[in-house]
């Protein structure tokens, strides 16, 4: 068996790039996801607690809440409320309710729970945030929640914003009616 040529004796450049591969990336791992209106955005997955598709019969709208909030859902136990994370930023496209599932990104820090609705999750990557720029052409009422961006393509002018995930869950705008 020891000499049986199914078995490469050195490693061979196949097993070189497997090897590569499998190295510890550079970075931190983000979650990269769309809103409605196409706008791609990322979030760190270290402040993620669980990414679901919850069917919109299963989301408690609760009257008189802010117009941001979608309503409640359970989570083994835990109520849950979940938002609009489009008309949160100010997305020109509105979320449609009409559908199978509605991606939702439950977000946490401090022992306080938040699901956002967005329109579809993309990948996990990991990201380098040394990389990380400060945003350019940022509207005023989403500047608080952008963390920086990375330059995807300069010449079709494409970023990726990264979102601050803290200053979205604490921020006064859920409050308001």
């Amino acid at each position: 068996m020891v000499g049986n040529s199914d078995f490469p004796a050195e490693n061979t450049p196949e097993i070189a790039s497997d090897i590569e591969r499998l190295e510890t990336p550079e970075g931190e791992l983000h979650l990269r996801f769309f809103l409605p209106s196409g706008s791609e955005f990322a979030l760190s997955a270290s402040g993620i607690k669980e990414v679901l598709n919850q069917p919109p019969d299963r989301i408690t709208p609760i009257p008189n809440a802010s117009p941001l909030l979608l309503g409640t859902i359970n989570l083994r136990g835990q109520v849950i409320w979940i938002a609009d994370l489009g008309q949160f930023l100010g997305d020109r496209v509105a979320l449609n309710p009409q559908r199978q599932e509605i991606p939702i990104i439950a977000i946490e820090d401090q022992e306080i729970m938040f699901g956002l609705a967005i329109d579809r999750i993309g990948e996990m990557e990991w990201l380098d945030i040394a990389q990380i720029q400060m945003p350019t052409n940022v509207p005023n009422h989403i500047a608080p929640f952008i963390r920086g961006e990375w330059v995807l393509d300069s010449e079709e002018n494409q970023s990726l914003r990264l979102l601050d995930q803290v200053a979205i869950l604490r921020s006064a705008r859920w409050g308001a009616a």
